[in-house]
C-alpha cells in the first residue's frame, strides 16, 4: 500500500508556471506507475499524464502535450508535474495516483491509490 500527498498548488496568473509535487510513503514508489489527474468544478475527473515505474515511458492528454511534463524521482519517493503557460481552463483540483500495473495510457491506467488533491487556480 502507498500513501500519496500532493503539494504545490496555488493561485497563479495566466501564462505562469507551477510545479506540483506528490510525496509517496509506504511501499516503494518504483512498484507503481504514477499519474496525475484533475477535476474542474462541475466536470468529471480527467487524465492529465502518467509515467512508468522507472520513468522510461510517459503519456499525456493530447490537449496538454507540450505544456505539462511529468517526472519522478524514485530515490526520493517523489512525482512531479511541471505545468507551463497555464490557462484559466487549467483550474482544477489535481490528484496524484498510483497504479500497481505498469501501464501509462489513460485506458489502461487503473488508479489503485489516490492522494487528497491540491487546488490550482489560474486567473485571467
Amino acid at each position: 500500500q502507498v500513501q500519496l500527498v500532493e503539494s504545490g498548488g496555488g493561485l497563479v496568473q495566466a501564462g505562469d508556471s507551477l510545479r506540483l509535487s506528490c510525496a509517496a510513503s509506504g511501499r516503494t514508489l518504483s512498484s507503481y506507475a504514477m499519474g496525475w489527474f484533475r477535476q474542474a468544478p462541475g466536470k468529471e475527473r480527467e487524465f492529465v499524464a502518467a509515467i512508468s515505474r522507472f520513468g522510461g515511458t510517459t503519456y499525456y492528454a493530447d490537449s496538454l502535450k507540450g505544456r505539462f511534463t511529468i517526472s519522478r524521482d524514485n530515490a526520493k519517493n517523489m512525482v512531479y508535474l511541471q505545468m507551463n503557460s497555464l490557462k484559466p481552463e487549467d483550474t482544477a483540483v489535481y490528484y496524484c495516483a498510483a497504479n500497481r500495473k505498469d501501464y501509462v495510457t489513460p485506458t489502461l491506467f487503473m488508479s489503485d491509490y489516490w492522494g487528497q488533491g491540491t487546488q490550482v487556480t489560474v486567473s485571467s
